[in-house]
């Protein structure tokens, strides 16, 4: 097969320009795939960090909860009610709410979220958080997500600074004592944890005791998924005991089948399947309707349909491999400004590169299987 490709090689440089309108062709339907992978795994991946970050092997949630946008409260006393269990070890109640946060400099106001947590005890596995515990004991102080959006103002530049630093959450001024790092997400611009007497104070609407999240840790040895079992039969029915990839699958799942964003990611990356697919049909099918005459006399000298077939496909797996390559630089170059504009966590993957990479390879070959049909008119007879 090998020593076929020189004719299929030939064939697509033949007309420079033809061949470079192909390869751009591609390299779009290839780009429109990435970023739409991208920004879809972006949401996925940007949605769990908290979930992921969790120090805990059992999660407690509220059954009508949906996801952390959508999270509903529930006594604090099912939490310690699982102590009973002799494999859990500890239990920790996390506090969490949407509310305002003004900017400082430009006093406009927009939304984030904040978490209340026993600062006794380290729950998140994020940079910044152990070391500003202690700080947490204090009223009114907050530890600032360095990652969040810039329009929250210059907080973490300031700090960094050594200024004191200072701004309204929820119509109450609140001094940031400590910068942590979990990134913004689809879900929230910006993030602030503090303590859980201090979420109190600032949430004063709502009835202590009422929790959103439960942290479960079990002692060592112990399985998770057993423990969690144990936990169902247990606990009252209005109590969704999850492990924590079963928490962390939860919010993917909320953000996959429940909400529009997963789908239209996904939609975009069929429409780039399809684009690509038609762009190269019409470069295949012009190419084989211009060679026609070569075409048919390869057939009366005996060459089979089936080689044509292949010198086909070859042409096909060349315009996959030459026009996936500018269409992955020119996506990297994408991928950072996403990453500059959003904050999100716009990355390539290995998994992703092999993916579109291969429907780069599917839909060439696609369109050259249809493009190959106008070979069967070839009849030697006809042209000469």
């Amino acid at each position: 097969m090998s020593q076929k490709i020189p004719l299929s090689w030939l064939q697509l440089t033949r007309e420079k320009t033809r061949l470079a309108v192909a390869l751009a062709g591609i390299a779009f339907a290839d780009i429109l795939m990435f970023m739409q992978l991208g920004f879809r795994d972006a949401l996925y991946y940007s949605n769990v960090r908290l979930h992921s970050s969790l120090q805990g092997d059992i999660v407690l949630i509220n059954t009508q909860s949906n996801a952390v946008l959508a999270m509903k409260s529930f006594s604090q006393r099912r939490l310690y009610k699982a102590l009973d269990l002799q494999s859990v070890q500890s239990v920790h109640p996390i506090y969490l709410d949407y509310t305002s946060w003004k900017n400082p400099i430009t006093g406009r106001t927009r939304n984030l979220l904040v978490f209340g947590i026993n600062p006794e005890n380290n729950i998140f596995n994020l940079p910044g958080v152990q070391e500003n515990l202690n700080k947490l004991k204090l009223p009114d102080v907050v530890l600032y997500d360095r990652s969040s959006r810039q329009e929250y103002g210059p907080i973490a530049a300031e700090f960094e600074q050594g200024k004191t630093v200072t701004a309204e959450v929820r119509r109450r001024k609140m001094k940031v004592v400590g910068l942590f790092t979990l990134g913004a997400s689809f879900g929230a611009d910006g993030n602030l944890i503090t303590s859980d007497v201090n979420f109190l104070r600032l949430f004063n609407n709502r009835q202590p005791g009422l929790i959103d999240i439960g942290l479960i840790r079990i002692k060592p040895g112990a399985d998770a998924t057993a423990v969690a079992q144990d936990l169902r039969n247990y606990l009252p029915k209005d109590i969704n005991v999850l492990t924590k990839q079963e928490f962390i699958d939860f919010e993917r799942n909320y953000w996959a089948s429940s909400t529009a964003i997963g789908f239209i990611f996904t939609l975009g990356t069929i429409m780039g399947f399809i684009v690509g697919t038609v762009i190269v049909y019409q470069i295949l099918y012009t190419e084989v309707s211009d060679h026609l005459s070569e075409y048919a006399t390869l057939k009366a000298i005996g060459y089979t349909q089936r080689y044509l077939l292949i010198v086909i496909l070859q042409e096909a797996l060349l315009l996959a491999c030459l026009g996936y390559i500018p269409g992955w630089m020119f996506t990297m170059l994408m991928y950072q400004k996403a990453r500059e504009a959003t904050l999100l966590p716009v990355f390539m993957s290995l998994d992703r590169a092999i993916l579109v990479l291969i429907l780069t390879i599917v839909m060439c070959f696609f369109s050259g299987t249809i493009a190959v049909r106008k070979l069967r008119s070839a009849d030697p007879a006809d042209i000469f």
